[in-house]
């Protein structure tokens, strides 16, 4: 049976932007980096989680980038990494927000992909 998600993908045009992005600002840890036709196939850990991602856009799916990520990245403070991660220069929408069912803020890469950081 299925046991977990291994990784999820994130097109980009500029792989060097985005690994070093979600390497030094973001806190992830490269697990692979190597050539695949004409890019690189570039794994990261995100801390304990077995569930990766992937910097790599599939032929035909150029026009994802600089979209919305449909996911959410889970931590247990979104105060806490909201500022964390805005020292670093992450840039955000806003500050977090408190809804009924959590915590959450939005945050962007340097292509213009946003994302959702969330409480567990």
């Amino acid at each position: 049976m299925i046991t977990h998600l291994k990784f999820a993908g994130l097109p980009c045009k500029d792989q060097d932007l985005q690994l070093k992005f979600w390497t030094e600002k973001m806190g992830f840890r490269v697990t692979t980096d190597q050539p695949m036709g004409a890019q690189r196939w570039i794994e990261l850990s995100i801390g304990g989680s077995p569930t990766g991602l992937v910097l790599f856009t599939p032929e035909g799916h150029e026009d994802r980038v600089g979209t919305f990520f449909n996911g959410s990245f889970a931590c247990d403070d979104v105060e806490a990494t909201y500022r964390q991660l805005s020292a670093r220069g992450v840039e955000f929408r806003g500050p977090p927000e408190k809804q009924p069912w959590g915590t959450f803020a939005m945050f962007k890469d340097p292509e213009g992909n946003e994302f959702v950081l969330s409480s567990r």
